[in-house]
Parts: C-alpha cells; sequence; structure tokens
C-alpha cells in the first residue's frame, strides 16, 4: 500500500505546475503554491494584499489626477495661504524663532542648490535621472518663497508707499515671479542670483539687530556680509563642479553685480525701508494724555473714508494746540533719535514748508513701540503734514490732516494708545 506524501503546501519537485491539485494528495480547501485556481484568492491575498495594493493605488490616482489640471491655481492658493499665514507668525524681526526660520529657509535653498549642481555636474545628461532629484528646484522655490514672503512682509510693515513702493514692486515681482517661473530653478545661475538677493535682503535686517545701530556703515557692513557669505557659497559650489559654475560664471557674477548695484541704489536714494525700526501706529489728535501706562487721544469722529481717501479734519479753536502720536518700533538694546517733521502747505509758494522739527530719543524692546507725541500750538488753518523719520532723515511714516480754526463739535471719542 502506497502511503502519499505529507501536505508541505509546496510543489513537489518535477511536477508542473498547472494550477491543478496533485493526483493523491488530501484536499485542504487550499489551491497548492503557484498561481491561483481561477475564481480563487491565492494563500494570503487579501483585500491588504496585492489585488488591495493595486485597488488603491488606483483610488490614489484617480484623486491625485485634478492636481496637475489645476497646478496654476493650487500654487496661487499656496502663496497667498503660506503669505497669510507668515504675516501671522512673524510678529517681529529681532525674535530668535523668526530668525530661526529665515536661517533654515537660507540652509534649505543653499543645499537643494548644491546638491542639484552635483548632479548636473557629476550626471551623464543622457542617463534617466532620479525621480527624487525633481524635488530638488522645489525644494529652492519653497525656501526662497518662504524668505520673500517674509522679507515681504517686515519691509511693507517698515515701508512708506510714497517713498519705498519701488523696492516693494520689486520684492514682490520675485516673490510672485518664484512661483510662476519654476522650471527656472533648475538653472544654476538664475537660483545663484535670487540666493544672493536673498543673503542680502537677510543682511540688512539682521545686522543691525546684532550691531544696534541703524545708518550708513551699518548698511555697507551688510552688503559686505552678504558678499562674503555669497563668495564662500560660489566657492563650494566651484570645489563640487567646476566646469558647471565656470560655464555659468559670468551670468552669476553680472547678475549679482546687479542685484548690489540695486539694493544700494534703493538705500542711497531713500527708498529701501529703514529695517528693523519700524512705525508701528501714528495719529493726530486734539489731545493727549499720559494716564498711568497708557496714552489717551481725543480727537473729533471722521469719516470712515479719512486717511485712506482724504485726510482727517480738525477742527482747532483759535489759541488750542494739535498733537501727532507716533510708536515707533525697535528692537532690544537698541537707542535711537526720532524726529517729527511738521510741515504745512503753502498755496501761495505751491509747497510744503517745513515749520518746526521736534526730536526725541527713543528705547527699543516694546512690542507695541516706543510712545511719543508732539505738539503745535496754534496752527494756521490749512493743511499739514508730519514726517516721522529717524536721525539720519529715514523716512518711517507720514500723518496728514486738515485744520479748520472753528470750535470742535461735540461728540469727542477718546482711543487708548497701546
Amino acid at each position: 500500500m502506497t502511503i502519499p506524501p505529507p501536505e508541505t503546501g509546496l510543489p513537489e519537485t518535477g511536477l508542473p505546475q498547472t494550477g491543478l491539485r496533485q493526483t493523491g494528495q488530501p484536499q485542504t480547501g487550499l489551491p497548492e503554491t503557484g498561481r491561483p485556481e481561477s475564481g480563487q484568492a491565492d494563500a494570503g491575498q487579501t483585500e491588504s494584499g496585492p489585488s488591495g495594493i493595486a485597488r488603491l493605488k488606483r483610488m490614489q490616482a484617480a484623486w491625485l489626477a485634478w492636481i496637475p489640471r489645476y497646478e496654476r491655481q493650487l500654487s496661487a492658493g499656496g502663496m497667498i495661504a503660506g503669505f497669510v499665514t507668515d504675516n501671522m507668525m512673524f510678529r517681529r524681526i529681532d525674535l530668535p524663532n523668526t530668525q530661526v526660520i529665515f536661517l533654515v529657509y537660507l540652509a534649505v535653498a543653499a543645499v537643494s542648490i548644491l546638491i542639484l549642481h552635483i548632479i548636473n555636474a557629476h550626471s551623464d545628461p543622457e542617463a534617466p535621472r532620479p525621480r527624487w532629484q525633481s524635488w530638488l528646484p522645489f525644494a529652492s522655490q519653497f525656501a526662497l518663497g518662504g524668505l520673500w514672503s517674509g522679507f515681504l512682509i517686515f519691509y511693507t510693515r517698515s515701508a512708506v508707499l510714497i517713498a519705498s513702493w519701488p523696492f516693494l514692486v520689486v520684492l514682490g515681482a520675485i516673490f510672485i515671479g518664484n512661483e510662476l517661473f519654476k522650471h527656472y530653478h533648475s538653472r544654476l545661475a538664475f537660483t545663484a542670483v535670487l540666493f544672493f538677493f536673498a543673503l542680502f535682503s537677510y543682511a540688512i535686517v539682521t545686522v543691525p539687530i546684532l550691531t544696534h545701530t541703524v545708518g550708513m556703515f551699518t548698511f555697507l557692513l551688510s552688503g559686505l556680509a552678504a558678499v562674503g557669505a555669497f563668495v564662500l557659497f560660489l566657492s563650494v559650489v566651484a570645489r563640487l563642479g567646476r566646469p558647471s559654475f565656470i560655464a555659468s560664471k559670468w551670468q552669476i557674477a553680472i547678475g549679482s553685480a546687479f542685484v548690489y548695484a540695486l539694493i544700494n541704489l534703493f538705500w542711497f536714494t531713500g527708498v529701501l525701508p529703514p529695517l528693523p525700526i519700524a512705525l508701528a501706529r501714528s495719529g493726530v489728535y486734539n489731545s493727549v494724555k499720559h494716564v498711568g501706562d497708557h496714552y489717551i487721544g481725543t480727537a473729533e469722529p471722521q469719516a470712515w473714508y479719512a486717511g485712506a481717501a482724504a485726510p482727517p479734519l480738525l477742527h482747532v479753536a483759535p489759541g488750542e494746540p494739535v498733537y501727532v502720536y507716533s510708536a515707533v518700533f525697535a528692537p532690544v538694546s537698541f537707542s535711537m533719535r526720532i524726529v517729527h517733521s511738521w510741515q504745512h502747505y503753502s498755496p501761495n509758494a505751491k509747497r510744503w514748508v517745513a515749520v518746526s522739527n521736534v526730536g526725541y530719543s527713543i528705547n527699543g524692546g516694546r512690542d507695541g513701540g516706543y510712545r511719543a507725541y508732539t505738539i503745535k500750538r496754534h496752527p494756521q488753518p490749512g493743511d499739514w503734514r508730519v514726517d516721522i523719520s529717524t536721525g539720519d532723515g529715514r523716512l518711517l511714516g507720514r500723518v496728514r490732516f486738515k485744520i479748520d480754526p472753528t470750535t470742535p463739535p461735540g461728540g469727542a471719542v477718546e482711543t487708548t494708545l497701546d
């Protein structure tokens, strides 16, 4: 009597795997290893097995198929969402977390540019590239976009539109262009010039925080620090792939020289905002009082469009003064001079005439800025403006108003100026 071999779950040596059971082997309800019988699942092939994975991949592909069709809309939405998020996260330029975020962005941009440069310099152009390489341009785009967003937020807070609009337009154009021209991020010259712009913009706001000074010497020191860091970066680029660097060096040199000249032009013509100093709040009032730890301003109600479409109108009785309040933010351990320049518009001369300049010193560190006010007694009727600037003449803000020499109407409103 022949005893059949025991069931092992494996086909016997020499027997063809045809998907049929061997004659004489006991039935267990499970097919032999090999191709599964028609209509039955392979051993261990359940919803989480190969068929489940294939179904999951098909569902994932269906869910993601709409992304390429709406890539530009998603990019624009992400750019706006990122800008709004950064505006809420970036509270003060001198806080350590803000500096850490900027440094991380710079590091991610530098590393992604260097890795992509290594691959392009040492890889066969005809050979297929690894799939992860396509993420490197997006990494540099993300990092540089984060830097532009942060710079745009802080420069906008510190800028007076009438004086700094050219620089803000350039910064905004770079921020938007960083999202629109993604394919250029794979070019060494393009990314290197953008990286230098980011280094210079970062140095302009960081060197004053470290030196506790602002002015021409501090600005020139910022430019020197940015150029030094960029030269060090280019030396690493050259070491990692000299032929590719030599092919792009003149484009990098011309582009970075243009950026350096443009930023210097903006600073020496007064276009560049005087970061990290910023005007936190300003306004004109019929009276301002210092009560305890608060400043209380009193003024007549204004139309909703006052200050935007037209300067506010103040009724000031003869012999009564008018007050201009300002809160100027400066980083911790900062001491500097602020000037209120009172100017009256002369209809005869058709120009603004300086009436008085009132200066005072501030100490930095307060979130809401250093608070102060200046007074003009016996103001002439007509159009007025008060320029709020640093001691070296960098414009921080401007308060415009019109004076009517009559008794103020009733219903004056008190406002806490914190």
